[in-house]
């Protein structure tokens, strides 16, 4: 291989690394925003699950004790709560009539 050849070589790899860079950044600067917007999400779900606790203790003149709103934040995580299948995944957040029972049976 020739000085020229080897040359053009390194040239073209320094391109490619400067490109692959350019797209890492892109990469990075797109997880950031999905980052912050799910930190975002996340903080409105807590308060939307805090005004549903309130609304729903107005509606039944009773407040849910914070182990109920925990099982509650655990089942809206998509996990049951039931003593049958406790900690597993609910398939494709599907509702669970055990689960429903135990969060607003009386």
């Amino acid at each position: 291989m020739e000085k020229r050849e080897l040359y053009d070589k390194f040239e073209e790899l320094s391109q490619n690394l400067m490109s692959m860079l350019a797209e890492v950044e892109a990469i990075k600067a797109n997880f950031s925003g999905i980052f912050e917007e799910n930190t975002a999400l996340k903080l409105e779900n807590d308060k939307l699950r805090e005004h549903l606790s309130q609304v729903v203790q107005e509606e039944t003149g009773t407040k849910m004790s914070h182990g109920k709103v925990n099982l509650e934040a655990i089942y809206d995580d998509g996990f049951h709560i039931c003593p049958d299948f406790y900690g597993q995944r609910r398939d494709n957040n599907e509702a669970c009539g055990f689960c429903a029972e135990l969060l607003y049976g009386d």
